[in-house]
């Protein structure tokens, strides 16, 4: 049903960029952005209930430019900062995983009163071919005996809204990524670090003392 009105808008972008020669305009830019984020939600519904497929993408990338996105769309009195390991790759779908960021993002954002930081920060753990992707906030914090709770359906401290983000975020991860998100730390009126671990896509060969990949 979002198919025709997403259609018709992206004609009304393209009939503005020629009626006003508004090609390099960064307003039109952001508008078709807003349309693609559309045409994005439209096939994330398309794909809960079954079997997503999975591609080998850059997390950081892939991190990135949804925080490119989802800034500007923000409070400009938070600070966003991507850190970490820029090469690890995983097996991402990547309608659902953006939505996983958008809520955990939202989450953060949501969870700072006045002017915060949220940190997004990829470390890979070579150890056990996995990534760790964190994401950080410095806002009012959880209380240890919530850090379970937060993702049941339902569960939410907002006086509008559904409670079914986080919910939803568990099941992207777990169900359709095979992997696992909690709490890693929080401590009230300081922050919070929500943790997701996916399998890293990149193959470790295992080396000899001296270095060289040991034939196997």
């Amino acid at each position: 049903q979002l198919g025709t009105p997403i259609s018709s808008l992206m004609a009304w972008v393209e009939l503005m960029k020629s009626k006003f020669d508004a090609e390099d305009d960064p307003l039109i830019a952001e508008m078709q952005n807003d349309i693609h984020r559309l045409e994005i939600i439209t096939d994330r519904f398309s794909k809960i209930g079954s079997k997503p497929i999975l591609e080998d993408h850059v997390v950081f990338l892939v991190v990135k430019n949804f925080i490119d996105y989802f800034k500007i769309r923000t409070s400009d009195k938070i600070n966003f900062v991507i850190t970490g390991d820029n090469q690890v790759r995983a097996m991402l779908s990547i309608p659902l995983f953006d939505w996983v960021i958008e809520n955990l993002l939202k989450n953060a954002a949501n969870a700072i009163e006045n002017e915060g930081t949220i940190t997004v920060n990829i470390i890979e753990n070579l150890t056990k071919e996995e990534v760790f992707i964190d994401v950080s906030d410095t806002g009012k914090g959880i209380p240890r005996s919530k850090f379970d709770t937060v993702f049941q359906p339902g569960y939410t401290t907002r006086k509008r809204g559904w409670g079914l983000g986080l919910s939803l975020t568990k099941r992207m991860v777990e169900n359709y990524h095979s992997g696992q998100i909690y709490v890693k730390e929080s401590e009230l009126g300081k922050g919070t670090t929500f943790r997701i671990i996916l399998k890293s896509s990149i193959t470790y060969e295992p080396t000899t003392n001296t270095g060289i990949p040991r034939s196997v």
